[in-house]
């Protein structure tokens, strides 16, 4: 298992959104990918993630 970590931006009407991107990586299993807002902790960063297989992740750029 290995653990990859990413900023994003970019939000819906232009607004800025700034999220972080954490990837951990499986041999035996798909990778994973946990996408979140920064600076949170406790509960608050537990309840705004939203996690999926990394294949189903792409880039927002490509879908513009």
């Amino acid at each position: 298992m290995s653990l990859e970590q990413t900023r994003l931006a970019g939000g819906p009407d232009d607004r800025d959104v700034e999220l972080s991107m954490t990837v951990v990586r499986y041999s035996d299993s798909p990778d994973r990918c946990t996408v979140y807002p920064p600076g949170l902790s406790g509960v608050a960063r537990m309840s705004t993630w939203l996690s999926a297989d990394r294949s189903l992740f792409v880039d927002v750029d490509s879908m513009r």
